[in-house]
């Protein structure tokens, strides 16, 4: 089974460019982040006539996540226990954001997340990040304590670099989100929940990045980031026999900002 994760910021512009791209790779389920539309907006039936089942979760254009699978989607799941809320807008009541969407494809639990970026310091999105993530470590933890042999996979845009060498230059980021300790703390308690990074061993660094900013030529200078990733439990860790960064998919006219992150897994 080809399992894949793509932060696409926005199916409807690249619904053509996603299909080209799932013929292209054979990929038998793909998470979407950052699909920036609602249910009723999302291109579903481009997908379906490639053979894919779809499930998908998105409140206005912003977030957005979804699964696409051609080995069985099922248990669909919008969110997880204890996901935090927020206020999109001052005034408004705190509502669950679109970033987290559970289904079973073949025999796999795969979950899309999109965590909350955070903004910058001090601001109350960086903390609702914290405790999104803390409330995600609670339930991934939960899983494998209720049955020790799942196979989850926790796949998505996790807007944070775990290590200084998964960003250009860390001295630019002082004083940035994205790597600070507290941060990458909370991306350590998911994998000390028992869940490893299954890509980075066949993909190693420094300079091996999953995003790269469309501004100052982030892109063709080679300065970017690795927040994408694919954190298995040890039921699937046993089963991974490659993974690669797609970097091609981020050239050319049209493409995303993230690149696609492809996970091999055998029987």
């Amino acid at each position: 089974m080809r399992l894949a994760t793509w932060n696409v910021n926005s199916i409807r512009s690249r619904a053509d460019r996603v299909a080209a791209w799932l013929q292209r790779s054979d990929v038998d389920v793909l998470a979407l982040q950052e699909t920036k539309c609602r249910d009723d907006q999302f291109p579903e039936d481009r997908f379906r006539d490639l053979g894919y089942e779809v499930a998908h979760v998105g409140h206005s254009q912003w977030n957005g996540v979804a699964v696409l699978s051609r080995v069985g989607l099922s248990d669909v799941q919008v969110g997880f226990p204890g996901m935090p809320t927020w206020a999109a807008k001052e005034g408004l009541d705190p509502a669950p954001e679109a970033r987290a969407l559970g289904a079973t494809c073949g025999g796999v639990r795969v979950w899309s997340l999109y965590v909350p970026n955070g903004r910058q310091l001090g601001d109350p999105h960086y903390d609702y990040k914290l405790a999104w993530l803390e409330a995600l470590r609670a339930s991934v933890g939960g899983w494998l304590t209720q049955d020790a042999d799942a196979q989850v996979a926790l796949v998505g845009d996790w807007n944070i670099a775990p290590q200084d060498d998964d960003v250009w230059d860390i001295s630019l980021f002082a004083h940035s989100t994205h790597v600070t300790e507290p941060e990458r703390a909370a991306f350590r308690g998911v994998v000390d929940a028992g869940y490893a990074d299954v890509v980075r061993p066949y993909t190693p660094g420094p300079g091996v990045y999953t995003y790269w900013d469309y501004t100052q030529l982030r892109f063709p200078r080679r300065e970017g980031m690795r927040i994408d990733f694919v954190l298995g439990s040890p039921a699937l860790q046993r089963r991974v026999s490659g993974a690669r960064i797609d970097r091609e998919e981020r050239k050319g006219k049209g493409a995303s900002d993230h690149a696609p992150v492809i996970v091999e897994l055998g029987d």
